[in-house]
């Protein structure tokens, strides 16, 4: 796993940003027809490149939210020797993506120095790994607050939360991500990377998100 961190200034003062990701796998991938996380990507699939980008921007512990009962994941989770330590089960997935976002904060398995995490879709492995690197550099210069990249104005995923938020969400009666992050103050930038406006639906998306990997030279 990469080292690289992240350090950048708070109140004065400079602090190590030590990032969790989340990779949110527990979808049913109804219209796609298949699971999202299994389809090809990059001579692997979808899931070997988010945990492997998410690698290479710092992330220093990744859980995978996934179907109690997805045998077929739970056996690419093995492939990838991703160690069951850091899977992360949701007895309920069809609650949808915010009941995987619950897990993931209920979760005991987090080391304990972690300061930050990464909610990160499943379905977007076709973002380019520097609008990683910049959300993650937007963090380290706002460490408590929520960070988001922007795209056309509109605030997109992926989200890093501060440690003390994203606890918060193990308890929150609220239904969506949405609705609690409209309580919070969010730091953003704007980013020019057309795939923050695409999430793999379907396979007209997964075609075109095969397309954008294609103009940028099919790097990770």
């Amino acid at each position: 796993m990469s080292s690289e961190c992240y350090e950048g200034g708070l109140s004065g003062n400079r602090s190590e940003v030590l990032l969790g990701a989340i990779i949110l796998a527990a979808g049913r991938s109804q219209r796609m027809g298949r699971s999202k996380l299994l389809l090809p990507w990059g001579g692997s699939s979808v899931l070997s490149h988010l945990v492997a980008q998410w690698q290479r921007v710092g992330a220093r512990q990744i859980g995978i939210v996934h179907a109690a009962e997805d045998s077929l994941l739970c056996a690419e989770l093995q492939r990838l020797h991703i160690v069951p330590e850091n899977w992360i089960p949701n007895p309920e997935p069809a609650r949808g993506m915010f009941s995987s976002i619950v897990c993931a904060a209920r979760w005991t398995g987090w080391r304990g120095d972690l300061s930050h995490f990464a909610i990160v879709l499943g379905d977007q492995p076709h973002l380019r790994t520097e609008t990683l690197h910049e959300l993650v550099r937007l963090c380290s210069q706002n460490q408590d607050q929520v960070c988001q990249p922007s795209f056309h104005g509109r605030r997109v995923h992926p989200v890093i939360v501060p440690k003390n938020i994203f606890i918060e969400l193990a308890t929150t009666r609220v239904a969506t991500l949405k609705e609690f992050l409209a309580l919070l103050s969010i730091a953003s930038f704007d980013s020019k990377d057309p795939g923050l406006e695409l999430d793999l639906d379907d396979p007209n998306d997964y075609a075109r998100a095969l397309e954008l990997r294609k103009l940028d030279g099919g790097s990770d």
